[in-house]
């Protein structure tokens, strides 16, 4: 009868609008309490009593609660769930089924069931595990968490779990698409130039099978170049709308990680039919275009065209052939246009460093792996000659493409990136104030005042000016409108480079063949297609990221038992510790406040600064270079804990 009581809801609804109270999002620990983060950066304890009604990023609202200087909440209300889908491992206790989400911070069993679907009995003690919540404590008429186990993700002793369970986070494909074999090809209406006799070559890793760009260069009277880029066309495969499309258009990139690839289009197109294969005729779509003697782009033209490529070539042959090492050599006239090709570059790279913007050379980690996924070596691979050649052409076919697209069509798929957002600007211009840089606005959000302000800071080079400033730096979208790339330098950018790895390059490659036959353009991409190609991005690399962080884990075991000591590079810093980038092998490392002093109150950790001060004096920030012994390689959180070494 009390709980149907009128007067007692109203008087509780009384008591709960006159305490003070809080919304955020809660961060869980591995120690059992946690903290309510709030939007505007204020953050409140949890007690482990209260942690046991909340799950790592959940949104709830809270009571505050406050004695003396000391704040604590009580979380009562469910918002939003952090986590309706997750990855667990199965834990079966005494013919009682629970499951432990895959989560550092997480170590609580959750009661679950099995989707009926499902064979109970093919899913074992430790086995990984797609699972949803369907009860959570804060939700009405709800005790307890419970979940259900939707999916069998891998068995515990599968050596590609580490490949399946992070593309089963992400809610990645796991196979590559499989569309038949029936192809024709698709040419109405359009003209293919036959430059079959004409000498492309292509430069790629050796072991690269999707090879979507072919190259012809030739030195002009002016002591320019007049450089042919010639790109496949799965387009003239696959029209809009094809089964093939949509898959392509729900997928909008191949996945690329060590050891595997999980291609956009099916493996019959990507690396056979329209991959441009020595000595196999292709259809492809052209653009060739003038570069003057100071590296400045003059005309171009798109075509379509059938090519033959004379040559396959890798990145590190050309490269020592170019500085005069290792036993190959190019044939034919391949090697004068290589020359013309470097020659090409550099006066490219010099232009865009003086009219433009020119990323710093960071190297690659390449993993070698053996058949069963284990990691034989980390190999690093520098940004050399030959990767510069192909960055150069493929920057000047996609500045043309952007041209085009703005000036013919008026929308297509761009790569917009801003350095400054907006409502980060004036942040951004206070902290560059007390450095003293001083800036007016427009230096943060336009882009000519911008390309100035990136030289000066590149002058002082700072890094932990660098590292600090990124804080305020946006990230790069898509845009069915042209826009700035701050990052280039450029006003307009959009890719048709690699139309067999990108959705969006497929996009443009349509729009333009609409130019070439003069055909009225479509409606522009909706805005619900340049969000889902962003936001695939993002999960693309993120599981590439996490890929790699289980096998740096795996690969340096050994290290962390033995305490080897690294170079490396302070990446961020937390109000926990600090992470480190080892330059070795690429690898990213925390390091905790208490591994830096056995007194952890002598440690004061600036995370907004990015600043660490032992005993009142400063010893790291952001962008400084130390050494760090591993002391730890937990693969449960596929994460390496360091110290700093003196």
């Amino acid at each position: 009868m009390l709980q149907n009581n009128s007067a007692l809801a109203q008087l509780k609804q009384q008591m709960r609008n006159n305490t003070p109270r809080v919304e955020g999002v809660i961060k869980a620990t591995d120690r059992g309490f946690g903290f309510l983060e709030t939007d505007d950066g204020e953050s409140y304890f949890v007690p482990p009593p209260a942690m046991k009604q909340v799950l790592h990023g959940d949104r709830v609202g809270a009571i505050l609660h406050e004695e003396g200087d000391k704040k604590s909440v009580e979380p009562d209300t469910l918002i939003e769930s952090g986590m309706e889908r997750f990855i667990a491992r199965v834990q079966k206790r005494e013919g009682r089924l629970a499951v432990v989400p895959d989560h550092p911070s997480m170590k609580n069993a959750l009661k679950a069931r099995i989707k009926r679907s499902l064979d109970e009995e093919s899913i074992g003690d430790g086995d990984w595990v797609v699972a949803r919540l369907v009860r959570h404590p804060l939700k009405p008429d709800d005790r307890a968490f419970f979940t259900q186990i939707d999916e069998l993700v891998a068995k515990t002793d599968d050596p590609a779990v580490p490949w399946r369970v992070t593309l089963a986070r992400h809610a990645l494909e796991q196979e590559c698409p499989d569309a038949g074999d029936d192809w024709p090809l698709l040419d109405e209406g359009l003209t293919r130039e036959d430059l079959t006799a004409e000498p492309f070559f292509t430069i790629d890793g050796e072991k690269t099978r999707d090879m979507d760009d072919a190259l012809r260069i030739e030195a002009d009277e002016n002591g320019g170049w007049k450089l042919t880029v010639a790109i496949a066309d799965p387009t003239a495969y696959v029209a809009e709308g094809h089964a093939a499309d949509l898959e392509a258009r729900t997928r909008a990139f191949t996945v690329y990680l060590p050891g595997q690839n999980v291609t956009m289009l099916p493996e019959q197109l990507a690396d056979d039919l329209c991959s441009l294969w020595e000595d196999q005729e292709r259809p492809v779509l052209a653009c060739t275009l003038k570069i003057g003697a100071d590296g400045s782009l003059g005309d171009y033209r798109f075509f379509a065209a059938t090519v033959r490529s004379q040559a396959k070539l890798a990145y590190d042959w050309i490269s020592d052939w170019l500085e005069g090492q290792g036993e190959w050599r190019p044939t034919g006239a391949i090697g004068e246009q290589l020359k013309a090709l470097e020659a090409m570059t550099l006066a490219r790279s010099a232009w865009r460093a003086e009219h433009a913007l020119v990323f710093k050379d960071r190297p690659d980690f390449v993993f070698d792996l053996d058949v069963a996924g284990n990691v034989l070596a980390i190999r690093t691979e520098e940004r050399r000659i030959a990767n510069r050649m192909i960055e150069e052409s493929m920057i000047a076919a996609n500045a043309c493409c952007a041209d085009l697209l703005a000036s013919h069509v008026g929308h297509g798929i761009f790569n917009v990136h801003r350095a400054f957002e907006p409502e980060k600007a004036e942040a951004a211009q206070e902290f560059l104030s007390g450095q003293d840089i001083q800036v007016e606005r427009e230096a943060l959000t336009e882009l000519p005042r911008y390309r100035e302000l990136k030289r000066v800071l590149e002058g002082r080079d700072d890094a932990w000016l660098d590292a600090r400033l990124r804080r305020f730096q946006g990230f790069t979208s898509m845009s069915a409108q042209p826009g700035p790339h701050f990052g280039l330098g450029l006003a307009a950018y959009a890719t048709w480079t690699s139309p067999i790895r990108k959705y969006g390059d497929m996009v443009n490659h349509r729009l333009i063949k609409r130019v070439l036959k003069g055909e009225q353009a479509p409606a522009e991409a909706s805005q619900q297609l340049t969000e889902q190609l962003t936001e695939r991005r993002r999960l693309n690399r993120m599981a590439e990221r996490d890929v790699k962080d289980w096998l740096y884990v795996r690969y340096l075991t050994p290290a962390a038992e033995a305490q080897e000591t690294f170079e490396a590079e302070v990446i961020n810093v937390n109000r926990g510790g600090m992470r480190v980038r080892l330059t070795a092998n690429g690898a990213t490392a925390f390091i905790p406040a208490p591994l830096m002093h056995s007194d952890r109150t002598k440690v004061v950790i600036d995370d907004k600064e990015g600043r660490i001060q032992i005993e009142e004096t400063e010893r790291f920030k952001l962008g400084d270079v130390i050494r760090v012994a591993l002391t730890e390689a937990r693969e449960e959180t596929r994460s390496l804990v360091g110290r700093p070494v003196d």
